[in-house]
């Protein structure tokens, strides 16, 4: 039944007894009854144990709201958690929207009583609370405490006064033949009002959505050192995105030009394991070690069936369509929305994105642009080269010949006996130029031709699958997107190592991938999975990744010291090698007078400051690669902007490299600095700056 007093709206103050209230006699008869501010919860189910969740403060006016309405009674659906899950009001229930997940209970709380095993405070049922709430009412309004009343569960709980409310909780024992309540047991505290319990109330999400990036795991359906699902993760990567939005966009915020980013789990390994794939691998796994062969299979074996041209391709299908289907959903339920998209992939997640995105199809308008940047970069200067093969080859007779049809470097390795035959080249030289064709195709067209932009618009299908071959490794009909991403990010990445494997030596500077102009591989310093990708851009210089900038605002200390130590014992040393080498020659020369012993002194000062000259070239490749990382110039992959970004190690990992190469592979869903960079570059893509710069960003 339903008690008068529960209109939501009327209610405003949590009940505040007297000073004196605290003992039963004191309180004043007819005592003044506010009713109950009521909070949604929902019940969170973790290896069956039972926890229950408060809903952000915004969300739970909003359902309070729909059932003051009376809406409990048609199917309303409200959206919660930032339009990620949806509470059905008539069933109680919540449903997650974009993922597969266990229904949870949903409750309008009021009463509270304290569980036995975590002290945290649970809620009554809605029932058994409107019973408590009337019984309340009425001692409150006549001042008649002591009131008894018995739970569902035959439980007693006994409202002494406002502030001593207890629940009897009684001792289980086997010969238990007691039928009626008693109040024997442990007695357990009983509040009223979710202001009276110790719990968090989130505030909530800003409404707005700026921009939306989905998120790839990589081998294994967990993500992370606590073997969680990639859900849990990437809810923990927008808590994260969430505080740094607040401390380092509060201007933005205060404008309303910012208010949040959208990261939503993609999850391809339920998919490939539901293939039957896993009875096939049961039947041949031994029987011994079986915890380590079962892991070794759910997750050591995706590497495997990536590389294979059945599984790779429902890989690929899975993450694309699931990347597809995610992103119309989201545009069905925001259709406000006018922001980007971006991907972001970790591990063996960020290969599959990247092999999706070097096989997306670029619109005929980029096409055409491609191709007349190509003609205006590469049209003299690749028939140049062509010239140069032909007078390798002792064919400079025809030179005219290639230049009139307009035969760059890349036509003429696409170029066919047939097509020579109509050019009018006689036998001979055409078996030359066939001869010298293939030898260089298999070295060179496959390692760099595949990776260069300008590939010509009327190639043959046959042609373009070989180039394709050495970057997918395995043949496969790679699915196209139904966006273009603004930004590209790689955590912890294997790319660099697979397209090494793969027989691809070197990327083209001006190659970019067709979709998607920005590209970032993120990585920890001891991540034994990741791999860097500047050095395929540009073998010939060695230079270090751009160092990720601390979220507030400096190098870690321990980087700092480790630094100042490392010259502090440059210094030393050199400075204790100079003076021993004076003291040596000193002692070695034989007596002289006064007047040459100044010209020793000139001397020892001569030589002193040459030893002191190789000291300053140890202290200057820290600072010059500071002041020159950013001048480097990485190609168009990224826009012509770095590519390779390093977390600062933590000053406990940097004791020991091995013992957290595990946890440097799973950090990144926590890591503050990953998350901020994240967000720097995709608001800077609006227009949006940090209210102040980190030193050392690009």
């Amino acid at each position: 039944r339903r008690s008068p007093r529960s209109s939501p709206m009327s209610a405003q103050e949590p009940p505040r007894p007297p000073p004196a209230a605290a003992e039963p006699p004191e309180p004043e008869p007819g005592g003044r009854y506010e009713a109950v501010v009521p909070h949604w919860f929902y019940c969170k189910v973790t290896d069956s144990r039972e926890r229950w969740v408060p809903f952000s403060a915004q969300d739970s006016e909003r359902l309070e709201e729909a059932h003051g309405a009376g809406k409990d009674q048609d199917d309303v659906v409200v959206p919660t958690s930032g339009g990620r899950y949806d509470v059905h009001l008539r069933t109680r229930q919540r449903v997650a929207v974009y993922w597969e997940e266990e229904v949870s209970e949903v409750r309008r709380c009021t009463w509270f009583y304290k569980g036995d095993k975590d002290n945290k405070f649970i809620p009554y049922s809605e029932s058994f609370s409107e019973e408590l709430e009337e019984a309340y009412m009425i001692a409150v309004t006549l001042d008649e405490w002591k009131k008894k009343l018995e739970s569902p569960n035959r439980e007693v709980i006994i409202l002494h006064n406002p502030k001593l409310m207890v629940h009897y909780h009684p001792v289980a024992s086997s010969d238990d033949w007691v039928s009626t309540p008693t109040e024997q047991g442990r007695p357990r505290t009983v509040k009223r009002g979710v202001e009276n319990i110790a719990v968090e109330i989130p505030s909530g999400e800003p409404l707005q959505i700026d921009h939306l990036v989905f998120v790839v795991h990589g081998i294994g359906p967990a993500c992370d050192i606590r073997f969680r699902s990639i859900v849990q993760c990437v809810n923990d990567f927008r808590n994260v995105s969430l505080s740094m939005l607040q401390a380092h966009f509060k201007k933005a915020q205060e404008q309303q030009q910012v208010g949040r980013v959208e990261f939503l789990p993609v999850n391809w390994h339920s998919s490939l394991h539901s293939t039957g794939v896993d009875v096939d691998l049961e039947r041949i796994t031994l029987p011994s070690i079986n915890r380590l062969r079962h892991f070794i299979n759910d997750t050591i074996l995706d590497v495997f069936f990536y590389n294979s041209s059945t599984y790779c391709q429902t890989i690929v299908d899975t993450v694309a369509s699931e990347m597809n289907r995610l992103h119309q959903l989201f545009l069905q339920r925001n259709p406000q929305f006018k922001g980007g998209v971006s991907i972001a992939g970790h591990s063996l997640g960020s290969l599959i994105l990247f092999d999706l995105l070097t096989n997306q199809k670029a619109d005929p308008e980029e096409d055409e642009h491609r191709a007349q940047g190509s003609r205006t970069t590469s049209s003299t200067g690749g028939i140049e080269e062509v010239k140069e093969i032909l007078k390798k080859l002792e064919l400079s007779e025809y030179c005219d010949v290639f230049e009139k049809e307009k035969m760059d470097r890349q036509a003429l390795f696409l170029c066919t006996e047939t097509n020579l035959k109509e050019m009018g080249i006689p036998l001979g030289p055409r078996m030359k130029i066939l001869h010298y064709l293939s030898s260089k195709t298999e070295t060179k067209v496959t390692a760099e031709l595949w990776m260069h932009p300008q590939s010509p618009p009327n190639a043959s299908t046959e042609i373009v699958s070989s180039l394709n071959i050495p970057l997918s490794q395995v043949s496969a009909n790679y699915p196209q997107l139904n966006y273009k991403p603004t930004i590209f990010f790689a955590f912890g990445s294997p790319i660099g190592m697979f397209l090494t494997v793969r027989g691809v030596k070197r990327i083209d500077p001006n190659y970019s991938l067709p979709t998607c102009k920005g590209f970032f591989n993120i990585f920890h310093p001891f991540d034994p999975v990741a791999y860097r990708i500047e050095p395929m851009i540009v073998p010939d210089l060695e230079f270090e990744p751009m160092l990720l900038p601390h979220h507030k605002g400096r190098k870690r200390m321990h980087l700092e010291l480790k630094e100042g130590l490392t010259r502090m014992s440059v210094d030393l040393k050199n400075n204790l090698l100079g003076s021993l080498r004076v003291a040596w020659q000193s002692f070695t020369r034989a007596p002289v007078p006064a007047l040459e012993a100044g010209s020793t002194e000139a001397e020892a000062e001569a030589e002193g400051s040459t030893e002191k000259q190789p000291d300053a070239k140890p202290e200057e490749p820290p600072a010059a690669v500071k002041e020159e990382t950013p001048l480097i110039n990485v190609g168009r992959l990224n826009g012509g902007n770095r590519i390779d970004y390093v977390l600062q190690e933590k000053p406990i990992e940097s004791f020991n490299e091995y013992l957290f190469a595990l946890q440097g592979h799973l950090c990144y869903w926590e890591s503050e600095d990953t998350v901020l960079l994240v967000l720097k570059e995709i608001y800077q893509t609006q227009g949006i700056t940090l209210d102040q710069p980190l030193p050392g960003s690009q």
